[in-house]
């Protein structure tokens, strides 16, 4: 017990865990594929849940990759995902949930995240969170999903390209990652995501905008997204 607090380590990553989670809340994919490292940074040893109304994300594209990081006990580990990416995202009713174990005199303690909420209600696009040039690793997915013009099979190098030639705007492989280029890839002018269920490793995004958000820590795990 003394070594346990004297140490503080878990204090620590419950930190480290709660304050980017504002910043890089995740949003939604759908997944299948393979291919090689993923994030340019150490991902870290914890899944979050999300879950949404729905989502509809233009210029969606998906690859097969492997995040890397430490675990919670500091050791090296991997973890295959479906990266998917948008040009531009919306999403209605957000929640994003993340669990650290075992705090010291506390047990488990839940960080959950919501915003875009009163879209629920407007329907209005300025209530919905945005997201702009998103890149999310994926784990597991359940969703109603819709595609527009899609093509599945496509290889993962050429997602951002049409006729061979590279399409300004259009979202490709993440850039600064060691994806397969030849691996299996999708894409789609446009994806719609109802009653989503997601589990994830990370989130990249160049402009992240969450309306109503709303922060709170509660013990246990009751308070998870789902």
């Amino acid at each position: 017990m003394k070594s346990q607090v004297r140490g503080g380590t878990r204090w620590k990553r419950f930190a480290v865990v709660m304050v980017p989670s504002v910043a890089a809340t995740a949003a939604i994919g759908v997944g299948l594929a393979q291919g090689a490292l993923a994030a340019s940074f150490s991902i870290s040893g914890q899944e979050f849940k999300v879950k949404a109304n729905s989502l509809v994300g233009t210029d969606f594209v998906q690859y097969g990759s492997v995040d890397a990081g430490k675990d919670l006990e500091g050791k090296d580990f991997a973890a295959p995902v479906a990266v998917s990416g948008f040009s531009e995202a919306w999403i209605t009713n957000m929640c994003q949930s993340v669990v650290t174990p075992k705090v010291p005199f506390i047990g488990d303690v839940t960080l959950r995240l919501e915003a875009g909420t009163e879209a629920a209600k407007t329907g209005k696009a300025e209530d919905k969170v945005y997201a702009k040039g998103i890149y999310l690793d994926v784990s597991e997915l359940k969703a109603d999903a819709e595609f527009t013009n899609i093509d599945i099979g496509i290889a993962a190098g050429d997602l951002h390209k049409v006729n061979g030639q590279p399409v300004p705007g259009k979202p490709g492989i993440q850039p600064n990652t060691k994806a397969n280029p030849y691996g299996f890839g999708q894409r789609a002018e446009q994806a719609t995501l109802n009653n989503v269920e997601q589990k994830a490793w990370a989130t990249t995004a160049g402009t992240f905008k969450l309306p109503d958000l709303h922060l709170s820590l509660h013990r246990g795990t009751s308070k998870e997204c789902y």
